[in-house]
């Protein structure tokens, strides 16, 4: 196994540069030692991995197109084809994440709409793709990167997790409806025809298989049932002997990216001036301050950051996720629709970004007064 193939032809990240840029002059007050390895949460990290390499396995045997393929081959309308495209990033997040959501769908998505002569919606549902994803992903735990690591840290149970985050997403579903509403001619009949169906027939049933009871098994260990290490230990072994390229591709910038903070992080904790002060600062004003700190470095950072700075997980977890709403970067995984658009219609960039920021503007500030009533 080639270490260096993970990071081959990849481009430098920013997150993941100043991520370690923080751990490297926090590293100036807090010299490091044993110390530091205390300061990351490995089974946060475990899980996380194990999650990515099980649903890059169900990826690589087509699992999600095939089933999109079934739903599109229901459909008559425009207004039911996006609304397939639409709520499988959002339902299929909920357990593939929001970045693997984004990264199968969008491109399949513009593939489907380009064949059915239906550019002029690639806009609006790709913007509506990217909300759904990111607004789906934050009902489970296993949905995003943030709410793996929080759910795990705060001990809190999935009944609780799960009935924090249940009004935001229904209301999020109910928003995504109403969206469906101002798509462009969207009573026109549509035909998704066989020929356009160009993904691969399913891979192996047995290696299907396979993937669906580890990712049972990493479930019960999301739940605390099983050790996170036993998990990471069968997940290495049956991928690796199966297919180790598999293994490769998980994606380790993120993980990195994840040391990095808990570097910065730790050692900031150890600062009493420095964490006395952000504590004020965070204190009483979690969902706010985490909305606002999302803006401008994403929503995973911003958790990884505040977390050491308040007890009030609860209130952090919905900034967090609410906040993944706004600018382009409040999400890392709106790059991914953004790119995804934007290669192919370079012409249109501004449109794009016009649309996308009106529309995560408009459900951010829903989401942001219902929290306000619920309060």
């Amino acid at each position: 196994m080639d270490i260096f193939k993970i990071f081959k032809g990849r481009k430098l990240d920013p997150v993941l540069c100043a991520a370690w840029i923080f751990a490297a002059i926090s590293a100036f007050f807090v010299h490091p030692g044993s110390a530091y390895l205390g300061y990351i949460d490995w089974r946060s990290l475990g899980i996380l991995w194990a999650l990515m390499v099980i649903i890059q396995g169900f990826r690589e045997n087509a699992i999600f197109e095939k089933i999109a393929e079934f739903l599109l081959s229901k459909v008559k309308s425009g207004w039911q084809l996006a609304a397939v495209l639409i709520f499988m990033c959002f339902f299929g997040s909920m357990l593939i994440t929001n970045d693997v959501a984004l990264i199968t769908f969008v491109p399949f998505a513009l593939m489907i709409l380009h064949s059915c002569k239906r550019d002029d919606m690639m806009i609006p549902v790709v913007v509506f793709q990217t909300v759904a994803a990111n607004l789906g992903s934050m009902f489970t735990p296993v949905g995003n990167p943030q709410n793996l690591y929080l759910y795990g840290v705060t001990g809190m149970s999935i009944t609780a997790f799960l009935s924090t985050m249940l009004p935001y997403t229904l209301a999020a579903a109910v928003l995504l409806c109403i969206a469906l509403l101002t798509l462009p001619d969207k009573n026109a009949k549509i035909n998704v025809s066989s020929e356009f169906m160009t993904v691969k027939s399913f891979g192996s049933v047995k290696q299907i298989v396979i993937y669906a009871c580890l990712f049972v098994l990493a479930l019960l260990t999301v739940l605390r049932i099983i050790p996170w290490y036993i998990l990471c230990a069968l997940v290495l072994i049956i991928v690796a002997g199966m297919d180790y390229k598999i293994v490769l591709q998980a994606d380790y910038i993120l993980l990195l990216t994840f040391i990095g903070f808990f570097i910065f992080t730790g050692n900031i904790g150890n600062i009493p001036e420095i964490k006395v002060f952000l504590q004020k600062i965070v204190t009483d004003r979690e969902f706010a301050v985490a909305i606002i700190t999302s803006q401008f470095i994403s929503n995973v950072p911003a958790t990884l950051m505040l977390s050491d700075f308040t007890s009030d997980y609860k209130e952090l977890l919905l900034g967090v996720n609410v906040g993944g709403l706004g600018t382009l970067i409040a999400s890392m995984a709106s790059l991914i629709s953004y790119k995804a658009y934007t290669s192919a219609n370079k012409d249109k960039t501004k449109k794009y970004l016009l649309t996308f920021t009106v529309v995560n503007i408009i459900f951010l500030a829903i989401l942001v007064s219902l929290k306000m009533v619920l309060s």
